[in-house]
């Protein structure tokens, strides 16, 4: 393997890159707004944000496939933003079983290992 290919292979993983659903972090490595977010779901609430818990439609087809309505988002809070921001949680089951972080408004997901 070239050298520049070892740099970014070792790049990319530092920084947690994972595209798809198959990458996982653990909860104690989420952002404390992301735990309070799951603290919330796992309460059924109250949520800040009128928009969390709606069916989240998986279009990106990125998690595995599901019935619609299986999926529910939630926001996680960035601090100093105006609006939601680009970071969800999204909770898989009734009641949640399945939990999915995305940073970066659906274009990636880890499964958080609870």
């Amino acid at each position: 393997m070239n050298v520049l290919l070892r740099v970014l292979l070792a790049w990319a993983v530092c920084i947690g890159i994972a595209f798809g659903a198959g990458a996982t972090v653990d909860v104690s490595g989420l952002p404390p707004e992301a735990r309070e977010t799951l603290r919330r779901i796992d309460a059924g609430g109250p949520f800040p944000y009128r928009r969390d818990g709606t069916v989240f439609g998986n279009y990106e087809r990125i998690l595995p496939k599901r019935p619609r309505g299986y999926y529910r988002e939630y926001t996680v809070a960035t601090p100093g933003s105006r609006d939601r921001g680009a970071r969800r949680i999204v909770a898989g089951g009734s009641p949640p079983s399945v939990f999915y972080y995305t940073a970066d408004h659906y274009q990636s997901f880890r499964r958080i290992q609870r």
